[in-house]
């Protein structure tokens, strides 16, 4: 009954050869203990964790736990088949190429994740390792790295994405809902019918990986998964709702979300992604449960969310996602001359750095205007920060030396756009303008930071005719010099790369010198 292709169990096994995974055997608490597991781990770049001996869960229908699986660079870099020493801006240039390459799904007749098919009163979430992520939320979160599969009602193309949820009974997950979000779009085309739902708990990472990423609405999940496995994600259809799930995944919850009012319960509060305490719940649509189906033996897969220094978290490594996406957005809305993106790990994707080859006066600013025109702006894109290819997007130095030397508030390279939508679960935002019933999502002014060295200035001699004042660099002949006299120095630091054997550059011997 089982499909060939990618699934979970393949992408534990290639995490075991090359030991990113360790299988913990010790018991553990799905009350909190879980939680500052995963947290530790995660900060020290460890391994993925398989819990196989959860209190209340030895006999339960699944017994098995997964997190941390694409937690470090390494295991991201595993499942793009990619070198161990490839950086981070490669990985986000092969991310850019292959998003440029879908793979359309193929359905299927059946698959692995209809060996159980559990209906009616035999229906429990209970029987699933659910952890309590953290001492102030509100319950057992179930949806954290899942994958939350709705359809457009007119054009039938489905939106896979991550979606907390929380269980609040047997049959019944309260879930948070965003309209701005992809699937929040879907929800307002069913009103006032319930909304189908299937969400799906553990098949190849490259599907929380993609669901957590930003992609165009006319862009199908699906499609990217399967550029990223190099072949198509195979599907099956869902027992009791009009959508497809991958015939191998672990488990499959399926039911329907209803926008009544009177359906609605609990949910939170939830420690969420920028790291602070929010601390209140609030009334939020309840997927009611029809069916589940899974796999013998399954292993429920979640994460632990709140980055912070020192801190980062699985949903950190999408940002190498993110980033790519970005980059194609821009270039498919014909903003030129980007040479490299980064959406650092710690902020989420709040804060985006884009180099440009800048060619022409408010290229920063067609930059920013069309990263925040774009679906992802709900969630992404708040501080905009534009650099010249001479500053390294991904080396926190480059970037402070080019924002005291590059940017003059007084001549207009901050410029403020606002107020607009922006995410609800951003702390920064008084708590009176996330009314999400009121308005339907968070509030943001959002910021251009222009560190492109500006054209406003005439061209000076003593510049030797530029706009701005050439950077102090040795001169060649006398680098050269130096080189061929470095172990007559004494000075015991390596001028010659020992893989090459070439010069290093003064630049790239400054990169090393902390490696020495």
């Amino acid at each position: 009954m089982t499909t060939a292709g990618p699934d979970l169990r393949s992408w534990l096994a290639t995490l075991e050869a090359a030991g990113q995974l360790r299988r913990v055997t010790a018991q553990v608490d799905w009350n909190e203990e879980i939680g500052a597991i995963t947290r530790a781990n995660l900060s020290l770049g460890g391994p993925a964790l398989l819990f196989e001996n959860i209190v209340g869960h030895q006999d339960t229908r699944c017994r098995r736990f997964l997190t941390s699986a694409i937690g470090n660079r390494r295991q991201v870099q595993l499942m793009l088949g990619l070198p161990e020493n490839t950086n981070d801006s490669a990985i986000v240039r092969h991310l850019r190429d292959t998003f440029k390459k879908p793979i359309p799904p193929r359905v299927v007749e059946t698959g692995a994740v209809k060996e159980n098919i559990i209906e009616g009163d035999d229906i429990d979430l209970w029987q699933f390792p659910a952890p309590k992520w953290h001492a102030a939320d509100g319950g057992r979160y179930i949806d954290t790295f899942c994958g939350v599969v709705t359809a457009d009602k007119v054009t039938g193309r489905d939106n896979i994405g991550v979606y907390r949820g929380m269980i609040v009974d047997r049959n019944k997950i309260a879930k948070l809902m965003v309209p701005s979000q992809g699937w929040g779009g879907h929800f307002q085309q069913y009103r006032p019918e319930p909304m189908p739902v299937a969400v799906v708990y553990g098949w190849h990472d490259v599907l929380p990986f993609c669901a957590a990423s930003p992609f165009p609405k006319d862009v199908c999940e699906w499609d990217m998964m399967g550029a990223l496995l190099g072949r198509p994600v195979d599907l099956v259809a869902c027992e009791t709702v009009p959508l497809h799930v991958p015939a191998s995944a672990e488990v499959v919850v399926e039911g329907y979300l209803d926008p009544d009012p009177a359906t609605f319960a609990e949910e939170g509060p939830f420690a969420e992604y920028p790291g602070y305490l929010d601390g209140h719940s609030a009334r939020t649509p309840v997927l009611r449960v029809t069916t589940i189906t899974h796999r013998d033996d399954p292993m429920l897969r979640g994460t632990v969310e709140g980055m912070r220094p020192g801190f980062l978290v699985e949903d950190s490594m999408c940002n190498y996602a993110r980033s790519a996406i970005a980059w194609n957005l821009l270039e498919s809305l014909a903003v030129g001359g980007v040479t490299d993106v980064w959406m650092s790990q710690v902020s989420n994707g709040t804060n985006i750095v884009v180099q440009i080859r800048k060619a022409y006066r408010g290229h920063a600013q067609q930059v920013a205007a069309a990263l925040w025109g774009t679906s992802g702006s709900g969630w992404f894109y708040k501080h905009v920060v534009v650099v010249e290819e001479d500053i390294n997007v991904h080396d926190p130095e480059a970037l402070d030396w080019a924002l005291a030397y590059r940017v003059n508030a007084g001549l207009g390279d901050i410029t403020f756009f606002g107020p607009t939508l922006g995410s609800p679960l951003d702390p920064s935002t008084p708590p009176e303008k996330v009314n999400m019933a009121k308005y339907g999502s968070g509030e943001w002014t959002r910021v251009l930071i222009d560190a492109t060295r500006s054209w406003e200035f005439e061209p000076r001699p003593e510049w030797g005719g530029r706009h701005y004042p050439a950077i102090n660099k040795i001169a060649p002949d006398l680098e050269s010099r130096i080189a061929a006299r470095w172990q007559e120095y004494g000075i015991g630091i390596p001028y010659l790369d020992d893989e090459r054997r070439e010069l290093l550059t003064m630049e790239q011997l400054s990169k090393r010198l902390p490696d020495v």
